[in-house]
């Protein structure tokens, strides 16, 4: 029994503070069915007024210390990792949030790459309780679920004090709830067509909601390349009178090399090559643009060496995570066309020329079957699945294994640990299971290799098996 143990208090505590969190998550998912563009905008508009407000209300814990704000369609995770990793191995405390976690909410609370404690996050949670009810007195409404989040990451990381905090945006970008922050650097990685109901179906429209994040007296960085993208991004920099800075291929990075170790680049700007152990050739534009964002703070102590420490050091679970050999399973967050093509053009860097198994599951909100599209001609066999998500519903799997050929072998499961545990019966020792297409999926999945309470026992994303 777990209550039996001494790291249980972890848990328990944990679990205290998921039930009132949690409790938070009010009405049908957002947007309703039948709303009109206005209608989700003035919507998103009336959020961050109330969080503005209640931020107020706390003190303003966003403005106590240095921001940098990563938006983008694909990359804004990885990129937000990386820049943290860099100022921590530079000697700066920092605080980076990233959304959505995986499997424990301390995840998206972290400090020097490191999530809140169990006993922490319960301390703060209950904080933001007393707040809350000090300001429904006053004849406040409720904060929303996404509201209180925001609001308790800043609070965290003002009472621990951080020098600065890397906060990666959670969609779009203009009407985004982290979009009530200051920063001194914002930074918009890719355009890609992701989240189309509330940020539009065209490149454009999307690149204008990314590009809601630059500010005025704020330096503005991006990986985009995609002219028509680019353009409005452009645009939108010298409307706040901010001078973009490009950083592209062959300009800013060059000789990228891939594999299973990780990924290397030649850096134009210092001649050196830096290595991360993130695989995937996508992540030299990420590394490269993370780079960039830390020169722009202008500090002297963030150099060569100590941007290639934080490039090294840098880890980020359920990106192309390696969690077994034999047979090789890789666990991949792609969700959404972009990253699954990605995933795509560097899978066999990583997994040779292994038979591959897929387990593939994705929420309702995703363009799934260009998705699939994309995989399908690696694929031997399909373990089709539905990731669990309180208050955001899936594709059933029944539907997910309909868009397979006749000449895929597809075997549905009614829960991801059970498509797992069907997918590593099915794979041969020299085979690749693959697990994509939501990170919510992912996160469920990797319980297999490292369960929730473990993690949160020892306050980390890589916890060790217990000893027999």
């Amino acid at each position: 029994m777990i209550e039996d143990r001494p790291e249980a208090a972890a848990v328990i505590s944990y679990r205290h503070a998921e039930d009132f969190i949690t409790s938070l998550i009010m009405g049908p998912p957002s947007p309703a069915p039948g709303s009109t563009p206005e209608d989700i905008r003035q919507r998103a508009i009336e959020r961050i007024q109330r969080l503005e407000a209640f931020l107020g209300f706390l003190g303003n814990p966003h403005l106590k210390y240095r921001t940098i704000h990563i938006g983008g369609t694909s990359g804004k995770g990885s990129t937000t990792s990386l820049v943290a990793s860099i100022l921590t191995a530079s000697g700066f405390r920092t605080g980076s949030h990233v959304s959505p976690y995986l499997q424990v909410s301390t995840e998206k609370l972290l400090i020097d790459g490191h999530p809140a404690s169990a006993a922490r996050y319960l301390e703060l949670v209950r904080t933001m309780q007393r707040a809350i009810e000090d300001w429904q007195a006053l004849g406040n409404p409720v904060p929303t679920y996404g509201e209180v989040w925001v609001a308790m990451t800043f609070v965290y990381f003002a009472e621990e004090m951080v020098d600065i905090a890397v906060i990666e945006v959670g969609a779009g970008g203009r009407f985004d709830l982290t979009n009530v922050v200051r920063p001194e650097v914002a930074a918009i990685t890719s355009i890609g067509f992701d989240h189309t109901v509330t940020l539009g179906n065209t490149l454009p429209e999307i690149a204008w909601h990314k590009a809601g994040i630059l500010k005025p007296g704020a330096q503005a960085l991006t990986g985009v390349v995609i002219p028509e993208a680019l353009a409005v991004i452009q645009a939108e920099a010298d409307k706040v009178g901010a001078d973009l800075q490009l950083v592209h291929p062959g300009k800013a990075y060059a000789e990228v090399r891939s594999g299973r170790s990780g990924t290397s680049f030649l850096d134009t700007f210092s001649g050196a090559r830096f290595d991360v152990p993130l695989s995937g050739e996508f992540q030299a534009a990420n590394a490269s643009l993370a780079i960039a964002v830390c020169r722009s703070l202008g500090e002297p102590q963030i150099d060569t060496d100590t941007i290639a420490g934080g490039l090294r050091a840098v880890r980020f679970p359920g990106r192309m995570e390696i969690v077994q050999e034999s047979p090789l399973v890789l666990l991949d967050g792609a969700h959404n066309p972009e990253k699954v093509a990605s995933l795509r053009d560097n899978l066999r860097s990583v997994t040779g020329d292994r038979k591959i198994l897929l387990v593939f599951g994705v929420l309702e909100s995703k363009s799934y079957a260009e998705m699939w599209t994309e995989l399908a001609p690696l694929v031997s066999t399909l373990v089709a699945t539905a990731p669990e998500v309180l208050a955001k519903p899936p594709v059933p799997a029944s539907q997910i294994a309909a868009l397979a050929p006749t000449t895929i072998r597809v075997v549905t499961a009614e829960n991801p640990l059970e498509a797992i545990t069907i997918a590593l019966k099915l794979a041969g020792p020299d085979d690749a299971v693959v697990v994509t297409g939501s990170l919510y999926l992912v996160g469920n999945i990797r319980e297999y290799w490292y369960p929730s309470e473990r993690i949160l026992e020892q306050g980390t994303s890589w916890p060790e098996a217990e000893l027999p």
